[in-house]
C-alpha cells in the first residue's frame, strides 16, 4: 500500500518540506533507506545519514535545519521518534486489517461471535465459545470449549487456548502460545510410579496482556492461574499452575515460574530467571537475568545471582569472585611463609 508525503503529514499533523506527492510503500532505518521507503531522524548521532539516505521521505523534528543539500522529502513534526512510533502503529493496523471467516474453519453452532471479527483458515472454535468485537484469530488456531475472548484481542497463527480459559480485551497472543495446558501435577503411589492429579481450573488473562511466541501458561489445579492487566511476557516463558502475576509486570525470555507462586505488580524480571514454587514476590521487584529465586522477596528489592541475593552485595562480591584464583594463590604463599617461620 502506497502513501504520499501529504497523506503521512496529515496522519502525523506534520509539515512537508519537499515533494508532497512522492510515495512510499515501506519503512526503513535511515542508514539503510532506499527509494520508495520512509525513515526518521531523532537521534543526533544519526544526523550525517540524512545527507546520504536514499529514503524518499524522512520524518524530522521541527527544529532540524539541514547544513547542506539533502535529497529526501522532509516531514517536520514536534517529536520525530513519537511520530514514527505512531506511524508504525498505524501501518500495523492497516496491514492487519483483516475481517471475515476464511474456509475451511470449524465453528461450533453454539459459539457466539462478535462484530467485525476475523477467523483464519483451519481454525477450530469449540462449543459455547464467546468471541468479542474486533477480535482477530489467525489460521491454525485452536479455541477450546467455553473459552471467552473479549473485544479487540489478536490471536496469531497456531495459538492453542484450552477449554474454560478467559482472555481479556486488547490482548496479543503470538504464534505458538499455549494457554491452559495441564499443570505439572503428579503424586507417587506405593510402587513409586507417578499418578496424574487432574487439573480442573483455568487461566485468566486480564486486559492489555501481551504474550510472546511459544510461551506456555498452565491451567490451575483448582481455581485459576491469573495474569493481571498490562502484564508483558516475552517468548518461551513457562508459567506453571496457580501462578498469579501482578499488574504491569514484565518478564523476559526463557524464565520459568513454578506452581502457586505469586508475583507482585510492576516487577521487572530478566531472561532465564528461575523462580521456585509457593513463593511470594513483592511489588516493584527487579530480578537480573539468570538469577535463581528460592525464597520470598519483599517489595522494591533488586536481586542477582543463583541463589540470588541483594544486587549491590552481588556486585561487591563479584569483584572477589573473579579474583579467586589470585586470592587463593596469595593465601597459599602466606601459609608457606608462616610455616617457614615456625
Amino acid at each position: 500500500m502506497n502513501f504520499t508525503a501529504e497523506q503521512i503529514a496529515g496522519i502525523l499533523d506534520g509539515e512537508v518540506v519537499g515533494d508532497s506527492t512522492i510515495e512510499v510503500s515501506n519503512l526503513s532505518k535511515i542508514e539503510e533507506g532506499k527509494e520508495g521507503e520512509l525513515t526518521f531522524l531523532s537521534n543526533p548521532k544519526y544526523t550525517p545519514y540524512i545527507y546520504t539516505t536514499k529514503a524518499s521521505i524522512t520524518i524530522v523534528n521541527k527544529s532540524f535545519k539541514p547544513e547542506k543539500q539533502i535529497h529526501t522529502t522532509l516531514i517536520k513534526v514536534d517529536d520525530a521518534y513519537k511520530a514514527f512510533s505512531k506511524l508504525l502503529e498505524y501501518y500495523n493496523q492497516v496491514k492487519m486489517n483483516k475481517s471475515g471467516i476464511e474456509q475451511p474453519a470449524h465453528i461450533s453452532e453454539s459459539a457466539k461471535l462478535g462484530e467485525n471479527i476475523y477467523i483464519g483458515a483451519f481454525s477450530y472454535i469449540g462449543n459455547n465459545v464467546q468471541i468479542g468485537d474486533n477480535v482477530k484469530i489467525y489460521p491454525n488456531s485452536y479455541i477450546g470449549d467455553n473459552v471467552v475472548i473479549q473485544d479487540n484481542t489478536v490471536i496469531f497463527a497456531g495459538v492453542k487456548i484450552y477449554s474454560d480459559c478467559i482472555v481479556g480485551s486488547y490482548c496479543v497472543l503470538n504464534s505458538g502460545v499455549i494457554i491452559g495446558a495441564d499443570g505439572f501435577g503428579f503424586v507417587p503411589n506405593e510402587e513409586g510410579e507417578y499418578t496424574k492429579v487432574p487439573q480442573i481450573g483455568n487461566v485468566i488473562l486480564e486486559d492489555y496482556v501481551d504474550i510472546g511466541a511459544a510461551t506456555t501458561i498452565d491451567r490451575a489445579t483448582l481455581g485459576s492461574t491469573i495474569i493481571r492487566r498490562g502484564v508483558k511476557l516475552d517468548n518461551q516463558i513457562q508459567i506453571a499452575h496457580n501462578v498469579e502475576i501482578g499488574r504491569n509486570t514484565v518478564i523476559a525470555a526463557q524464565t520459568g515460574v513454578a506452581g502457586s507462586t505469586k508475583i507482585g505488580k510492576n516487577c521487572i524480571i530478566g531472561g532465564q530467571v528461575g523462580i521456585a514454587g509457593h513463593l511470594i514476590i513483592g511489588d516493584n521487584v527487579k530480578i537480573q537475568a539468570q538469577s535463581g529465586i528460592g525464597k520470598n522477596i519483599k517489595d522494591n528489592e533488586v536481586l542477582q545471582g543463583s541463589p540470588s541475593f541483594n544486587y549491590s552485595d552481588w556486585n561487591k562480591s563479584y569483584i572477589h569472585f573473579k579474583n579467586l584464583p589470585k586470592i587463593v594463590k596469595n593465601i597459599i604463599e602466606l601459609e608457606k611463609k608462616v610455616d617457614g617461620n615456625n
